[in-house]
């Protein structure tokens, strides 16, 4: 796929030219189609949806993004993307169901088969966010005591209804997790083996788990399915690799964007209308506004002070930057840690040490720098000033960032929502409070 071609579907689309534009998507696979179909507008998508093949519109549907996915049913009615619906995986089909409104999303699940509807239940049954709602309940599983021949049929008898083949849960006769084996040590062991011997100890996760650091723990390690169990260890499900990099792609893209204020798009930026972009944005500028009034109180406070030394006022911009940058590197290298489960709230005493050591360096070296500059310009007095400041508000900045994620995880919070424009602000006005304070000090005004 290419921009020129999803720039030619597009134009085709827009003039009317149908046998042209089902000529484009005819000779595109399925996930070339879906990308183009993404960055058309709703309408034309849909059109172009009608155009495709039965087998294809199938393939394409599945490989749609959830948004344009709900975007498509609304448009064209349940029952012309119903087949498509249901040959979803339970997991895709309930973040689906997310997105549409009750009485559509009641509509297709009647449509569905006995058997996918209880996949679907499965998974809606858990709270969203956790690794219950991204599992898959179709896989093969083996028990201990079968043999290496027993479970080979079983996975050429089922297989073509499980997410992934390649790793084989074992389990005892109460469903309870043991292990589990590859598909390679089954096709390259002896027939009569008992897969109990093959079984290796198992990677795996609670349902109820944060999907995030699950996920992101999956493909760390490259797990082709992870495991999944509830709280007395009995297997319900399994994390395929391809879900788990969905999750940990999704969360970078949140991350991402609340690190940059505001909140992430639900479709391609050229197809998000004027008031969607607004309502992404326009919520973390109210709350970065409110911040704001914090640095403006303390310069308030603080007026006398500079008006006995206009020259501290120069240096406000060095100090405010330097000590926005620093928290914001912290928050977001701790978030990373916490992302990669490197480290937990269990560590908020060694994250704390560790922060206070890195910016109490940070701020030694910036300090004589900005030191030796501001003696250069002005006085020893500004530039002991400038120096002792700057040391502090790294210290302080690097403490606060670091600490904010493990506080935000704490309470159950996204990590994300102490975003860096946020942590900015409050080192601004905490950084002018260390500086007019130590100011006052040296300088005796």
């Amino acid at each position: 796929m290419t921009a020129l071609q999803t720039r030619e579907l597009d134009q085709a689309l827009a003039e009317n030219r149908l046998a042209e534009a089902s000529s484009i998507l005819s000779d595109l696979a399925a996930q070339d189609v879906a990308a183009m179909l993404e960055l058309l507008n709703p309408q034309r998508r849909s059109i172009a949806f009608r155009l495709l093949a039965k087998d294809q519109a199938v393939k394409v549907f599945d490989d749609l993004a959830s948004t344009p996915q709900a975007e498509l049913i609304e448009a064209l009615g349940t029952a012309e993307v119903a087949e498509a619906f249901d040959h979803l995986e339970p997991d895709d089909r309930a973040e689906l169901l997310d997105e549409l409104p009750a009485t559509v999303a009641k509509a297709l699940i009647r449509n569905l088969s006995r058997e996918q509807r209880d996949a679907t239940a499965v998974v809606l049954g858990f709270p969203r966010g956790s690794v219950g709602r991204r599992m898959s309940p179709e896989f093969v599983h083996a028990f201990d005591d079968d043999t290496v021949e027993a479970t080979l049929t079983r996975v050429k008898a089922r297989g073509h209804q499980a997410s992934t083949i390649y790793t084989v849960p074992v389990v005892d006769h109460a469903r309870r997790l043991l292990g589990v084996v590859s598909l390679r040590d089954l096709l390259l062991n002896d027939p009569d083996r008992r897969v109990g011997e093959l079984a290796k100890k198992p990677i795996f996760a609670r349902v109820d788990a944060d999907a995030e650091p699950t996920a992101q723990r999956c493909v760390d390690r490259g797990i082709l399915a992870m495991p999944v169990v509830d709280a007395e260890q009995r297997l319900i499900g399994v994390l395929t690799l391809d879900d788990a990099i969905e999750v940990v792609d999704a969360a970078r893209d949140e991350d991402e964007a609340r690190a940059g204020a505001r909140e992430p798009l639900k479709s391609p930026y050229l197809q998000a209308s004027i008031l969607a972009i607004t309502k992404a944005r326009v919520v973390w500028l109210f709350v970065l506004a409110v911040s704001a009034i914090l640095t403006v109180n303390v310069l308030e406070i603080f007026e006398g002070t500079l008006e006995q030394k206009v020259a501290l006022a120069l240096f406000i911009p060095l100090l405010t930057g330097i000590g926005g940058n620093t928290g914001s590197q912290a928050a977001t290298t701790v978030t990373r840690a916490l992302a990669t489960d490197e480290v937990g709230p269990r560590d908020v005493g060694k994250v704390l040490g560790k922060e206070v050591r890195v910016g109490l360096t940070l701020g030694a070296a910036l300090g004589l720098a900005g030191f030796l500059v501001a003696w250069g310009v002005y006085e020893f007095d500004i530039g002991a000033v400038i120096g002792l400041t700057i040391v502090s508000v790294c210290t302080m900045a690097a403490s606060v960032g670091g600490l904010m994620p493990l506080i935000a995880r704490m309470v159950r919070v996204d990590p994300a929502v102490f975003s860096t424009p946020f942590i900015s602000t409050f080192c601004d006005a905490t950084g002018l409070i260390i500086y007019f304070s130590i100011a006052k000090a040296v300088l005796g005004i």
